[in-house]
């Protein structure tokens, strides 16, 4: 049935501040780039050659920047690491050298060299889906990625929000959250009221459905 997988252990790093390296500098690099500053790290990349859109994250400040090529001791110091690059034999210098630090790799296309593999992301707001195959076949997790984007509108952010919201309000009031029903209010056609723009009477509903009168 093909290769194998590579099952993990899905987590949401923190990466605010931390160094991230990047080696390579060219189209995919500059999309692994881009992720890593959304997240806030201090990114530092290693090529001797760099893109349009790398030089101006340079020119900037947004990105530090090694012209040369990719040394062990790049990694000294780091978080993370990725390497984009069409060698393989620098993906597999990039990749002992994280595993001599402990720092966990992703190369890009190569998934021998990876200690971690990257998830299809769609976001409304904090709520957050990621997708993943594993490493098996990117285009199926960008597929469907694109799925889940055309069914998930912004109208998810507000739930999120309103749903916090209340939840800190019985909380303040000494109610546990952990035992009201919140899948009976999530069913409840908030969110069609959401994306009718009836926000004000989706609150009122949720409050409806949470109050113990209601049971």
């Amino acid at each position: 049935m093909g290769r194998p997988g590579l099952g993990g252990y899905p987590v949401n790093l923190l990466l605010d501040g931390r160094r991230c390296v990047v080696v390579g500098a060219g189209r995919v690099a500059a999309r692994k780039i881009a992720g890593l500053l959304d997240a806030g790290a201090a990114v530092h990349v290693v090529a001797p050659d760099l893109n349009a859109e790398v030089r101006a994250w340079q020119a900037g400040g947004q990105v530090t920047v090694d012209r040369r090529a990719f040394v062990p001791t790049d990694l000294d110091g780091a978080w993370l690491a990725t390497v984009a690059t069409p060698d393989p034999a620098v993906n597999a210098a990039v990749a002992e050298a994280g595993e001599a630090r402990r720092i966990f790799v992703n190369a890009a296309d190569d998934p021998a060299h990876c200690s971690f593999t990257l998830m299809s992301v769609v976001r409304q707001g904090d709520v957050v889906v990621t997708i993943g195959t594993g490493g098996r076949s990117p285009a199926l997790a960008t597929y469907l990625k694109d799925h889940v984007t055309s069914e998930m509108g912004p109208e998810w952010g507000v739930l999120l929000e309103l749903v916090s919201d209340e939840r800190e309000r019985l909380r303040a009031g000494g109610t546990s959250t952990e035992t009201v029903d919140w899948k009976r209010a999530l069913d409840s056609g908030m969110l069609d009221l959401i994306r009718a723009g009836r926000v004000d009477q989706a609150k009122e509903l949720l409050r409806a459905c949470l109050s113990p009168s209601s049971d």
